[in-house]
């Protein structure tokens, strides 16, 4: 694989630690900000809505730049997010710090059309989980870190720390890549024809729905745990390390699987696994090692679902392949959103344990809508 994916991987680190690690300090924020827990979570819907709406926009705007510029760009502004952040005195400067942290959360999509571009297309489900493993990794490292910071000294600490790498992320950008990088940049050009086509709009109707489902309950991951399992702050790290460990291998299971047996049975099994631990985890209450390894099988299918999800964009339209992947990170980001704002609204008729109950029927509609795309070719049929 090219040595710049795997730079793309540590700066995806520094992007999902940012991104993620308020879900499980909302506690904290809420007693310091005078906001309740469902409402401090709605930072989460911030970011998430930013990134969907204003990521593309600035990925477009930017699409003519060298791509060493724009990948600079969007570190510098996430960076910027995140002191901001940091430094809030209100929810309401939370709230725009992380707004803008998801105009910088464009370096991703441009991060993923380069790995396209780089490799041939059998290579294309271990390039993109490459890039896309430090977000899984954010999980192994910067929540249970951000966890423990937050609960200890305090919840500006995690986010002080993630503007400082993100900082340093920058510098290591500007140095490291190289002027020129052959890979294309977003365009609106032929947009309009892509978004008539049926086999897209499923495409991207399945990441929207099954980022519901995964964070109706992420985005509450804290309070979800504390009310299966009470636990200490430092046994909640050690959770969220266990939970982000299933999630690396479920990227790079998923890239694998991708190049083996095809995107569209690769995510029939995720799905089908990941909606059975949705319906499955409210019964470990009381049970922490079933309960940890619920979240374990949970993490393998959830993540590894991205690989091949961007992979089945890829091949519909290899030369819009940048403009698609902004996209199909549009509706994870929505998917995010909603997933927050309904999790929120249940939270306030259904206790913390049971709240992965409200997901399923998100599970099971993304399941359907592989039904829908396959046609006459079959489910199972390889994409």
């Amino acid at each position: 694989m090219p040595r710049l994916l795997y730079v793309f991987t540590l700066c995806n680190l520094v992007i999902g630690t940012g991104a993620f690690v308020l879900s499980g300090i909302l506690a904290p924020i809420s007693m310091s900000l005078g906001v309740s827990i469902a409402t401090s979570g709605q930072a989460m819907t911030a970011y998430a809505l930013s990134t969907a709406v204003l990521a593309p926009l600035a990925l477009v705007l930017t699409g003519s730049w060298p791509r060493k510029r724009a990948l600079c760009f969007g570190m510098a502004v996430f960076a910027l997010g995140n002191a901001l952040c940091a430094l809030a005195p209100s929810f309401t400067m939370l709230l725009l710090g992380r707004v803008l942290m998801g105009v910088g959360a464009m370096f991703t999509p441009v991060a993923a059309g380069i790995a396209v571009a780089l490799v041939d297309p059998a290579r294309r489900g271990r390039a993109l989980s490459l890039v896309f493993l430090g977000i899984s990794l954010s999980y192994v490292v910067g929540l249970p870190l951000g966890a423990w910071l937050g609960f200890r000294f305090g919840w500006q600490w995690p986010i002080a720390l993630v503007a400082m790498l993100a900082l340093l992320s920058f510098g290591a950008l500007l140095v490291l890549l190289p002027k020129d990088i052959a890979a294309p940049g977003a365009s609106f050009k032929g947009l309009g024809e892509l978004l008539t086509r049926a086999a897209v709009l499923w495409t991207l109707s399945l990441t929207l729905l099954y980022f519901i489902a995964i964070f109706l309950v992420f985005s509450y991951i804290g309070p979800v745990l504390q009310s299966l399992q009470p636990m200490s702050g430092e046994r909640m790290s050690a959770t969220l390390a266990m939970f982000g460990v299933s999630g690396v291998i479920g990227t790079l299971v998923g890239g694998w699987a991708n190049d083996h047996f095809g995107a569209r049975r690769s995510l029939v099994v995720q799905l089908s696994v990941l909606g059975t631990m949705m319906a499955v985890l409210p019964l470990t209450r009381g049970h922490y090692e079933w309960m940890v390894l619920t979240l374990l099988v949970w993490g393998i299918a959830g993540f590894g679902m991205m690989a091949p999800q961007q992979s089945r964009l890829a091949v519909l339209a290899p030369a819009q392949a940048p403009v698609l992947l902004s996209l199909n990170t549009s509706m994870l980001y929505f998917g995010t959103a909603l997933g927050a704002a309904i999790g929120g609204a249940a939270s306030a008729h259904l206790p913390f344990d049971q709240m992965a109950w409200v997901g399923v029927p998100f599970a099971l509609a993304g399941l359907l809508t592989l039904w829908i795309s396959a046609g006459n070719r079959g489910l199972l049929k390889p994409a």
